[in-house]
């Protein structure tokens, strides 16, 4: 059957293992001359412009590949993030599965003829467009259609009868996977094939170049092989290859997610992005440098499992980020490993088991932290270990169930008479050249970031914020960044809490929203509590100097897990602390009930100013507004403004001085709540202001406290702009007579 591609037997194979043995880092040429025996050259020291060109076209199209199969998962999740439950749209996740089509006899052997390679590469870029389409839905649609194609490509590539092209393919493959992160380096952890219509255009204009460059190749002298049955059974093996891909994309999709797994509060908060992501990407391409023995691969899964639960389990964050570190290396020694052990098995249901166990491992996942809105989800609530458990299983199968040896059959290949072929070395070369050019894209960013206030006429005025930020994408599910980032500057706010705000899952796009706007504003930033706490993320960015945080798990019997940070920062030289969080479902009374008590707790014990931004799944005048204000001490900024959901701005030792919403215009579900503050001279004898004014000109409001008019001026009603207003009665402005 043509579905069932014939492979080399041990013995027509031991020439070409034994030749590929003898290949070295620095990629010595291997000729066979006119009487069939070997002779070796003098060691190859820079690559010819045609072995470049090879490189260069291989890289693309793997930069391609994982462009599109990491963006399909974050463009599903959007339907289900805005909807709140199963949206019917996670069933475009099947078309992962397109390689089952390769069961139909002929259609495999049809999938590798030159042309339809070609076609097939083009769809596959081409989808990248979908980035630039009128609707989410034609997004999705153009996006899900690349996903498969581009599956069907590896099925015909990986698994083709010329081991050349196998070669080939799982190297480009690699060069794709360390060419994608070092470019998330330069973009801020953000993938430029996503970021907008410019870096979109460029990207499918490359992939375009590459795709048309196979049809210019000439046809060179194949490495057939003999007919015989797959080797390796084809269960075990595509389970393991869907387990190192849902590893890859968990841990590895950018370069700062181990960093933000690992995460603690002030002053230490464990190794930050910037810099230590760099050890990260280092790791992995140590990891390719090394090509471990088959008898190897089941040693070096149990290392990789052990280091993956110290990651997850260890409480001090530079531990953790050490056994992060290790699994990096170690799992890129295992994908040659893997692809070798896979590439002996039936290709059709090898990919189809590999997808499928991938995309039930990512749903695992989701399960994991969206288990208060997902069927069964008390049974998966906060199971990251068993996650880490089915993925390293899987992992480990693959090597007790392959039964041929995994050297040199996909992942090395021996040169054949006259044919420039790209050797090992080449490419290791090119992965460390890689490394290169992301630490470029590292020190430039270093050398930009520099934290630190400004100089206010007024130092004991500041303003501080609470926005629910939806993960960093706008409501038609675009990315966001930039819009916000202006938004932000404009409300000049000193200190500001964004709530859904851990995008650091694969799911959610592996993005550090976090490390984003700090760079780019020039922020102090504090994550929250770290991706593995199962929450969807609490930050807060600051101008002024964090001194000490604590991150919290706050109580959640029932429902969906909460969390807070308490922040002590040095406002203008004196300690204000913030308490600001993101309260469970609001169908969950129990859990609102104690997290409302914790919270008021911490409010009543701040012996300094505090102020509290909350999302408190609460309306004004309920149960746990009364104890945030009663047991915590504080005054809520506008008690007068009843119509809130759900978020609050509180405060005790501080004098209030103005207090503005404004409308989301479309950049998230929920707007921008700011009040503004002033520290008082006197912590004891000071008087708060009482009277509210909408006309800060009427009333001499002092100009230092006045927010900004690029937002309009007062608007008494919702405002259903499509754009950034003042609305629901506000700007107000405080004072005594």
């Amino acid at each position: 059957m043509a579905s069932t591609q014939k492979y080399d037997s041990l013995n027509d194979r031991d020439q070409s293992v034994n030749s590929a043995k003898k290949l070295s880092f620095n990629a010595e040429k291997e000729q066979l001359d006119t009487n069939g025996n070997s002779k070796q050259n003098s060691s190859v020291t820079v690559p010819s412009s045609e072995l470049f060109v090879l490189l260069i076209k291989d890289a693309i199209y793997g930069y391609i590949f994982w462009s599109v199969f990491q963006a399909l998962s974050a463009m599903i999740w959007f339907y289900p993030l805005n909807e709140l439950e199963i949206s019917g749209y996670e069933a475009f996740a099947a078309v992962w599965l397109s390689p089952f089509i390769c069961i139909i006899p002929g259609v495999h052997a049809f999938l590798q003829q030159k042309w339809v390679l070609i076609l097939l590469r083009l769809i596959s870029v081409c989808s990248v467009a979908s980035f630039q389409a009128p609707t989410t839905l034609i997004r999705l649609i153009l996006l899900a259609t690349g996903a498969g194609v581009s599956m069907l490509v590896l099925a015909a590539t990986l698994w083709n009868s010329d081991k050349l092209v196998r070669y080939r393919t799982f190297w480009g493959l690699i060069l794709g996977l360390h060419a994608f992160l070092a470019s998330r380096v330069w973009f801020v952890t953000f993938a430029p094939a996503w970021w907008d219509n410019q870096s979109n255009s460029i990207v499918i204009a490359c992939g375009v170049i590459s795709a048309l460059g196979y049809s210019l190749e000439e046809a060179s002298p194949q490495v057939q092989v003999k007919q015989q049955s797959p080797v390796n059974h084809w269960l075990p093996s595509g389970v393991g290859l869907g387990s190192l891909l849902c590893l890859t994309h968990m841990c590895f999709g950018e370069a700062s997610l181990i960093t933000r797994w690992t995460v603690k509060g002030y002053p230490e908060t464990g190794p930050s992005p910037l810099p230590w992501g760099s050890l990260v990407l280092l790791c992995l391409s140590l990891g390719t440098a090394v090509q471990i023995k088959a008898v190897l691969a089941i040693p070096v899964t149990l290392a990789a499992t052990v280091s993956f639960y110290f990651l997850l389990l260890f409480p001090d964050p530079w531990l953790a980020f050490y056994a992060g570190c290790c699994l990096a290396f170690l799992t890129m020694t295992l994908w040659p490993a893997v692809i070798d052990v896979c590439t002996q098995s039936n290709p059709a249901l090898c990919l189809t088991v590999a997808s499928l166990t991938y995309i039930i491992q990512i749903l695992f996942w989701v399960w994991t932290v969206a288990f208060n809105f997902v069927p069964y989800g008390e049974l998966t609530r906060e199971h990251t270990d068993w996650v880490i458990a089915c993925i390293m299983a899987g992992i480990l199968l693959l090597f007790i169930f392959s039964k041929a040896s995994q050297e040199s059959f996909t992942t090395v290949y021996t040169r054949m008479e006259d044919e420039l072929v790209p050797a090992l070395g080449h490419y290791l070369k090119v992965v460390f050249l890689i490394f290169l050019v992301s630490q470029v894209g590292m020190m430039k960013r270093l050398s930009k970031y520099k934290p630190g206030s400004e100089v206010k006429s007024n130092p004991k005025i500041f303003t501080a914020g609470i926005w629910t930020y939806h993960f960093g994408y706008d409501n038609k599910g675009w990315p966001s960044m930039e819009r916000a980032a202006t938004m932000i500057n404009n409300t000049g706010v000193d200190v500001i809490t964004l709530l859904e705000s851990d995008a650091s899952k694969p799911f959610l796009g592996n993005n550090d929203l976090a490390s984003w706007l700090a760079e780019k504003l020039n922020f102090y930033v504090d994550f929250g509590p770290s991706t593995k706490d199962h929450t969807w993320g609490n930050l807060i960015l600051s101008k002024y100097p964090i001194v000490k945080s604590q991150h919290h798990l706050l109580p959640s019997p029932h429902g969906e897990l909460a969390p807070a940070i308490t922040a002590s920062i040095n406002v203008s030289g004196t300690l204000v602390n913030f308490v600001v969080t993101h309260m469970g479902n609001d169908r969950d009374v129990v859990d609102r009930n104690l997290q409302a008590e914790f919270l008021a707790k911490e409010l009543r014990q701040s012996v300094d100013p505090a102020v509290f931004l909350g999302y408190v799944t609460s309306p004004p005048g309920s149960e746990n507004y009364w104890r945030l204000i009663k047991d915590g001490k504080v005054k809520d900024i506008d008690p007068t403004d009843q119509d809130r959901w759900c978020e609050y701005i509180m405060y005790k030792k501080l004098i209030r001085r103005g207090y503005a919403r404004i409308s989301h215009g479309g950049l998230s579900d929920t707007e921008i709540q700011l009040g503004t503050f002033q520290i008082p001279e006197d912590p004891v004898n000071y008087k708060d202001k009482k009277k509210v004014t909408t006309s800060p000109t009427k009333h001499n409001i002092d100009k230092s406290v006045l927010f900004n008019n690029v937002f309009g001026n007062y608007y008494p009603g919702h405002g259903y702009f499509d754009h950034h207003g003042f609305h629901m009665g506000t700007p107000k402005y405080f004072y005594n007579d």
